[in-house]
């Protein structure tokens, strides 16, 4: 896999050289404050090597779906004012609504070495998600380096992510996708062995790929949260009122058979936790086996599935998690999510949360600490999971 081997800002000398950074600020806002720092803490390793070996950092983001107009409430200033308090130094804000405008051109004109500016919200202009070679052409006439470290929006081609970056003579990696790419990519192409990955959430169509293909890779395939419904609706159980994809219950007879064929071990919910409906409040029961009564849904996997599940966690060396195992935003149906992030904090082997919803749910039960590397960005993960070359680490020069 091309993916895995890209030059990283270590490979290349930055001493005086203008580095167009993009990195993932699209921090949460509140009253234009920042409620949680996690992206920018993410960012620091790069921002400070590049600082420390005297490049000239011009840094560039997203926020929110602004949809190529100015708009006030994503303006990236919190963050110009929170990364100079963190870093200890000024990061200049260029104010352009038109992104590469008066301000950032007199702003990078007057930097010096370590000298550090923010470009405004890369998609206040609607050529940034098209990719439109203009755009890209006026972020890159800014500098002569380009590094990526949004690992987040890897997964699509924009000016910011690919398109600036091919008008420039070199083209690397920060220390963010590094991670990214060392943990997920080693466990897709050479994992420590048992492997086991672990897919929970909603739907089975979004992770259709990705099953697919770690059905290819790992030894252990457990399959909990809404989507366990369809597979166990495929085994010819009563599901009542669960979480269905109708269309897609062939599919999961398909990859049930697909994991026979390979010899993987194929892990579905053996008890459920169910309600009469989805409500916070809603009286939780458990079953005896699979079948779920009448006129109620399953929202999250029972104690013996708990059972088999970390069983399977303990007996593994690299597990990979995307997707929760049940609603586990009512404190009545996040055991299964508990329990699963608790037996992979306490595990030695290699864990690796895919972002997103896991993410979520790992740091705010406090495990967070203890995993071995939790993505920055859920869909890039999933797409790297399934196998697709991610376009904004595809143009990246190789080693």
């Amino acid at each position: 896999m091309t993916m895995l081997n890209k030059k990283t800002v270590e490979d290349i000398e930055v001493k005086g050289k203008k580095c167009l950074v993009r990195c993932d600020f699209n921090v949460p806002l509140k009253d234009g404050k920042i409620t949680d720092e996690n992206r920018l803490v993410g960012a620091m390793p790069t921002i400070k090597y590049l600082i420390d070996n005297g490049a000239r950092v011009i840094l560039c983001s997203h926020l929110g779906k602004p949809k190529g107009e100015a708009r006030t409430e994503l303006s990236l200033e919190p963050v110009a004012k929170r990364l100079s308090e963190m870093l200890e130094k000024e990061v200049v804000f260029a104010a352009d609504d038109n992104v590469v405008g008066e301000n950032a051109k007199k702003a990078v004109s007057e930097m010096n070495d370590g000298d550090i500016v923010l470009l405004q919200n890369t998609r206040y202009r609607k050529e940034e998600t098209k990719n439109e070679e203009n755009y890209s052409k006026e972020l890159a006439s800014l500098a002569e380096i380009f590094v990526n470290d949004a690992f987040g929006t890897a997964h699509r081609a924009h000016c910011s992510t690919v398109g600036a970056g091919e008008f420039l003579e070199e083209s690397v990696c920060g220390y963010l996708i590094q991670k990214e790419l060392d943990f997920l990519g080693s466990a897709v192409e050479n994992p420590k062995r048992p492997f086991l990955a672990i897919l929970g959430g909603a739907k089975v169509s979004d992770k259709l790929g990705v099953i697919n293909n770690l059905l290819e890779k790992v030894d252990t395939l457990i399959i909990g949260g809404g989507m366990a419904y369809t597979f166990i609706k495929a085994l010819g159980y009563e599901i009542g009122t669960s979480l269905l994809e109708e269309d897609k219950i062939d599919y999961a007879k398909e990859m049930i058979a697909k994991a026979e064929l390979k010899g993987v071990k194929l892990l579905l919910p053996i008890d459920v936790v169910y309600a009469d409906r989805f409500a916070e409040d809603a009286q939780p029961h458990i079953t005896e086996g699979r079948n779920i009564p009448v006129g109620c849904m399953g929202l999250d996997i029972g104690p013996k599935t708990v059972e088999l599940f970390t069983e399977a966690v303990k007996s593994s060396k690299t597990i990979v998690w995307n997707g929760p195992m049940g609603v586990f935003e009512f404190e009545s149906f996040a055991r299964g999510t508990k329990a699963i992030a608790q037996s992979m904090a306490e595990t030695d082997a290699i864990t690796i949360i895919g972002g997103g919803d896991s993410a979520a749910a790992v740091n705010q039960m406090g495990f967070g600490e203890k995993m071995s590397h939790i993505s920055t960005g859920g869909g890039a993960s999933l797409e790297f999971l399934e196998g697709k070359e991610l376009p904004g680490i595809a143009a990246l020069d190789n080693k």
